[in-house]
């Protein structure tokens, strides 16, 4: 393990210690059960030695008596019951302590999610996040456990062994002792290999999770593409690849457990041979070398406990330290300490010099773009794909932040609001509709949390969706599945847009939301979003041109940032972009918008 390796993982165990803080007593009482467990096997052989003394040089040690053999053993016992209690104390206490600080940091991490931007989604796989949110943190859970107890049970063993044997004789337990620097050196050697291990092993189980992921939410297209072998071949492969990682860190157990089997060896024949020669030269009694011999054990039994928590260990190290990748990730849109509510809002939006670049290393996407949009007004938005139709709407509710100029609701800064109060206020209907698996009801009530199933009948009556819902086999209560399958495109984009009547948003962004619809459903659809158009500032990114004739004001948006603006009847005048675009929709039934 390298220098910068060791010092990032001080650092990782220093920023997890505060996780104990909550439950400190309980730590602190689990530690002292723990010194507990080790008294009785710690006590053994120096009853053993006290036996075997009196049995063999009763002027040295005194009489063996069945009153001594009695009391002895009755100490013994009673060590023994408390050295039970203390073990279900630490096994069920301890290890409900160990979920509780799982559950704190699963919480924790899941709050994290929430306050990253879209553009930490966009690069990183959602298989691997559940993968650290659940497989990673239950590793963590055997570790934060664990880790303390073995450790101080390791060290009680170790430094009363060494204590109590230097005494009897220091030639005997300089030569044992010896064989632990050694030891140390094997464990160290290996431990940056466990690591690595570990990790490759875990984030294969994020990529698998991926892989299923993907192809089980796809699984409509891979069935009418017939395609189920090629998904299997990737998940045997993804497989394969973890089952190799795996054997990697067996193989790197293996010899190290079979080192420290060798070093266990090396100690036992010290022991017995030096202590062998020992007795023959006069200088150590029988008694004592049978107490080295229980000792060995002793010391032996908690070395291998630590050789076998080493797994366990690097497992627990490997969890945090991908659990703080997450952590670490910036949420890159936050409020102000001062940012204020927006509140009684009319819909006045600026777009002041306003560009956008999603990274430092690209082009921008929008540059310089100015536009007024009165209360209440309705803006579409037209214009080649690729032109930053969609990233303009996102900048409003403050999903990206711009890169230059500002945008402006009611003549404040959106930058200086707080983001709950600001998406409260901004109501989207787009293409891809996200229904969550739950009941209709539960879909529609999304929009506003605590309004009464009454309102939510309201909305939908409104969004035109109360007569197929009522025509469902439970109603309101009908289960909509994953991602709302058991529903037509048309009936999700009606659920979704009763979400936002409920919401009752004073800006309204509409983005294609009937670009996917057959044109039965396209007419329903468009029905429900005219009646919910009235009285807000809307946005509308259109597809159909036909449909947002009526526009207050239409923006033709390009690379080159808004090239022409105007109603339906001015841009069909002016003969430019715009009206080469309908033409070209009207005429041919298509338009690349």
């Amino acid at each position: 393990m390298t220098q910068t390796a060791g010092k990032k993982k001080k650092g990782l165990v220093r920023r997890f210690l505060p996780y104990y803080k909550k439950y400190r007593k309980t730590v602190a009482f689990d530690l002292l059960c723990a010194s507990l467990t080790s008294v009785a096997e710690l006590t053994l052989p120096m009853i053993v030695r006290q036996i075997t003394g009196r049995a063999t040089n009763p002027t040295e040690f005194g009489e063996l008596s069945v009153k001594f053999v009695l009391i002895t053993g009755g100490i013994y016992l009673l060590l023994r019951v408390v050295e039970a209690l203390a073990n279900y104390y630490m096994q069920y206490v301890g290890h409900v302590m160990g979920s509780k600080l799982e559950t704190d940091m699963r919480t924790d991490l899941f709050h994290h999610l929430q306050q990253l931007s879209f553009s930490y989604f966009s690069q990183t796989k959602v298989g691997q996040i559940m993968s650290r949110i659940t497989s990673d943190l239950f590793e963590v859970t055997e570790f934060t456990h664990h880790c303390p107890e073995e450790f101080l049970i390791a060290f009680i063993k170790i430094g009363v062994s060494f204590t109590i044997l230097i005494q009897m004789n220091p030639l005997l337990t300089a030569l044992m002792f010896g064989v632990l620097p050694f030891m140390v050196f094997f464990a160290w050697r290996y431990n940056h290999k466990f690591r690595a291990a570990f990790k490759q092993r875990n984030r294969q189980v994020g990529e698998i999770n991926a892989q299923v992921e993907d192809s089980l939410l796809g699984v409509r297209v891979v069935k009418s593409f017939a395609n189920e072998e090629i998904e299997e071949r990737k998940f045997d492969e993804g497989n394969r690849k973890f089952l190799d990682f795996k054997a990697a860190s067996y193989r790197y157990m293996a010899e190290f457990g079979t080192s420290n089997r060798i070093f266990d060896a090396l100690m036992y024949i010290l022991v017995v041979v030096v202590g062998a020669i020992l007795i023959i030269n006069g200088r150590l009694e029988v008694p004592e070398y049978t107490a080295y011999l229980l000792y060995v054990s002793v010391l032996l039994t908690a070395i291998r406990r630590i050789v076998e928590f080493i797994e366990q260990f690097q497992r627990g190290m490997t969890g945090i330290e991908r659990f703080y990748e997450i952590m670490d990730a910036p949420a890159e849109i936050t409020d102000k300490p001062d940012a204020a509510d927006l509140t009684d809002v009319t819909g006045e939006v600026v777009f002041d010099d306003v560009g956008f670049r999603y990274t430092e290393d690209e082009a921008d996407v929008l540059h310089h773009l100015d536009l007024t949009v009165k209360p209440g007004q309705s803006v579409a938005l037209v214009g080649p794909s690729g032109a930053g139709k969609t990233t303009f709407c996102n900048l409003i509710p403050r999903f990206y932040d711009v890169t230059e100029g500002r945008i402006l609701i009611d003549g404040k800064d959106i930058r200086d609001l707080k983001q709950r109060s600001l998406r409260q206020n901004i109501g989207m209907v787009q293409q891809d509709v996200y229904l969550f698996s739950g009941s209709v009801m539960d879909n529609i009530l999304y929009g506003k949390p605590g309004a009464t199933r009454e309102e939510a009948v309201e909305a939908a009556k409104l969004a035109g969706a109360h007569g197929f819902i009522t025509a469902l086999p439970d109603g309101y209560d009908t289960y909509v599945g994953e991602r709302g399958v058991r529903l037509s495109g048309g009936q999700k984009q009606r659920i979704s847009i009763a979400r936002v009547f409920l919401k009752n948003p004073p800006i309204l962004i509409l983005d294609e939301a009937t670009s996917a619809l057959d044109n039965e459903s396209e007419r329903l659809v468009q029905q429900s979003l005219e009646s919910l158009a009235k009285g807000r500032t809307v946005f509308t990114i259109a597809h159909r041109l036909t449909t947002i004739k009526g526009a207050d004001v239409i923006c033709v948006l390009t690379e080159k940032g808004i090239e022409e603006s105007g109603t339906h009847d001015e841009l069909m005048k002016k003969d430019g972009i715009y009206a080469g675009l309908y033409r070209m929709y009207t005429e041919e039934g298509t338009v690349t918008a």
